[in-house]
């Protein structure tokens, strides 16, 4: 196998460009999360609260993500990803201005709630495009034998924006207050939009335009279901996410447990993504292809041992160590699904395989907030987390006994074979 170039994508321009508009856009969504989580903690002081943010997002989100699949697969890639985002920056605007008293001076608390849930609602549509359009673009962007590399500097990328949104987003609401930060989240949205333009339009390669939905949604999930590795990859990580869900209870922490107010929130709400960089770049270097399965069940096991910690902690550097730790355990997990699923979904699928993914993973995210809300109304929250962190320990452990071939996964003939192809 040739020497790893660990820059391999980056040499590509439009793929530097990606990754910068990748960065200011996730900058400002996960900025504006924590912002939104922290206003709605303020107003209600109700754990429930956080978990119908996630509600609200993963209806919609669930709703719609194989039709949006079949959408983006259909679509041209660079246009509808700027839609999208000029879109998102609509959702941004409102949220700012329900935070301005000029705006909501009369209102009820009642009032105000409704309306920021209302926007994270419509939110949760552009939710379900998002995925599917960013994937499908890297594909169109640097050539097929790069795609691990691309996939790990676009994880990476991302990581590093969820890093430093969340932190200078708790250090925002202290030194501006909520409304200014959400100002600058605005701001931060609508200059991905305009970074966006210079990556030229790019071909729609689906070869069966004009399919008939539910053939087209049928096979999208046909294939992801006969595709072993695929499967068992995003189940796995879907219920590690669902039961892992202690993020959305960080205001509670900071606030009422660890008492460290809104810049510690911001500092504990990035530690996981600082551990989930670090990961991603020693994988930049170090490819983690060989013995992926088995790598995979022991970083989700890890990552259910630290959330425990996490919970039983009352110490704030414990606590924060304890995240920092589940993000590099993530960070693994993130980087071995991403290669699957670049390497083994043919290009016409993209679209429609990475909504399938959204609907396993990404609004598992949100129905873990939801799951965490909930039963930390019912347990309390410490005992919330720490049945969350035993229950993806239980997950991994029964993965592992149920699917000797799961376990037995490994990426690097794969990865050989695409090198090969286009040497």
């Amino acid at each position: 196998m040739a020497k790893t170039d660990p820059y391999a994508a980056l040499r590509f321009k439009e793929f530097r460009i990606f990754l910068l508009v990748r960065f200011v856009l996730v900058f400002g969504w996960t900025m504006q999360f924590i912002v939104i989580e922290w206003e709605v903690y303020s107003l209600t002081k109700d754990p429930l609260s956080l978990g119908f943010i996630g509600l609200m997002e993963i209806i919609p989100a669930l709703s719609m993500a194989l039709f949006a699949g079949h959408i983006v697969d259909q679509r041209e890639k660079r246009n509808l990803l700027a839609t999208c985002i000029a879109l998102f920056s609509l959702i941004s605007l409102g949220l700012f201005l329900l935070t301005w008293e000029p705006v909501v001076g009369d209102w009820s608390t009642k009032q105000i709630l409704y309306s920021i849930y209302a926007l994270i609602f419509f939110g949760g549509f552009l939710r379900s495009f998002f995925g599917p359009t960013i994937f499908s673009l890297l594909a169109l962007i640097v050539p097929k034998k790069n795609y691990p590399n691309a996939a790990t500097w676009s994880s990476s990328t991302w990581q590093m924006s969820a890093v430093l949104g969340p932190a200078f987003g708790g250090f925002a609401i202290g030194w501006l207050g909520v409304h200014w930060a959400l100002c600058i989240v605005f701001g931060m949205v609508f200059l991905s939009f305009l970074i966006l333009l210079q990556i030229k339009r790019k071909p729609i390669l689906n070869p069966k335009i004009g399919e008939p939905v539910l053939e087209s949604l049928k096979e999208g999930v046909r294939f992801v279901f006969k595709t072993k590795a695929i499967l068992g990859a995003i189940t796995l990580d879907m219920f590690a996410v669902l039961f892992g869900g202690a993020i959305a209870l960080l205001p509670i922490f900071a606030q009422d447990i660890l008492k460290v107010g809104s810049e510690g929130f911001g500092v504990l709400r990035a530690a996981p993504a600082v551990g989930a960089f670090i990961t991603m770049l020693i994988t930049a270097y170090i490819p983690i292809s060989r013995k992926a399965g088995m790598k995979l069940l022991a970083a989700v096991f890890g990552f259910g041992v630290c959330i425990i910690v996490f919970g039983l902690s009352s110490i704030f550097w414990v606590s924060l160590v304890a995240l920092f730790f589940s993000g590099m355990t993530d960070g693994v997990s993130m980087v071995i699904r991403q290669t699957i699923l670049q390497i083994k979904t043919p290009d016409n699928m993209r679209g429609r395989v990475s909504s399938v993914n959204s609907m396993f993973v990404g609004s598992s995210n949100e129905l873990g907030a939801f799951e965490s809300g909930l039963t930390a109304k019912l347990m309390g929250t410490v005992t919330a987390v720490v049945f969350g962190g035993t229950m993806t320990l239980i997950t991994v452990v029964t993965t592992g006994l149920v699917s000797p071939t799961f376990r037995r996964l490994d990426l690097t003939k794969d990865l050989e074979a695409h090198e090969k192809g286009e040497e």
